[in-house]
């Protein structure tokens, strides 16, 4: 069967999935259990995804990855070229903080440990969003920097993006 397309991040054809549009909040239990949120979990049933990759690349968002999306992105490490370096030591954080889960009955998976202390999400509430074939996962700290930061000039931002198109 041929991998299906992610939302926004086309992978090799097939069907398309639409993503969830919102942003969603979760909470990472006392044994690093991260409960999906319903449209977060139908989004990847869909996908027929059960197992997926989390890990960080930039120690601000986990990112909880398809396997078939991950695996584009260890293709893309390994035929670097001149960013051979680059892609070796984001590859190197990725596998340092990342590991494999699998969807759990409830819907859950399990953040890998080191991931979670570093990113401060251990019994904490967490923001869910799509991007690029991914989920991501910020803590508290990060979810209100993102925030603060989208609300700063918002009308103005607005207003630009109306001359572009924004309906």
């Amino acid at each position: 069967m041929a991998d299906p397309v992610v939302g926004n991040g086309a992978l090799h054809g097939g069907p398309s999935v639409e993503p969830p549009h919102s942003i969603a909040q979760a909470r990472v239990d006392d044994k690093g259990r991260l409960k999906l949120p319903a449209e977060f979990l139908e989004y990847l049933r869909e996908l027929k995804v059960d197992k997926v990759f989390i890990t960080t690349v930039d120690l601000q968002l986990a990112r909880i990855y398809p396997i078939s999306v991950w695996k584009s992105n260890e293709n893309l490490f390994s035929n670097a070229g001149d960013l051979a370096e680059v892609a070796e030591d984001v590859a190197y954080i990725a596998k340092y903080f990342g590991g494999d889960s699998e969807i759990d009955a409830q819907g859950r998976v399990l953040m890998p440990a080191e991931l979670r202390r570093r990113l401060s999400l251990e019994a904490q509430p967490v923001w869910l969003d799509c991007y690029n074939g991914r989920i991501n996962v910020a803590g508290k700290a990060m979810h209100e920097a993102r925030f603060n930061r989208a609300l700063v000039n918002l009308p103005d931002k607005v207003k630009t993006l109306e001359k572009k198109g924004l309906k």
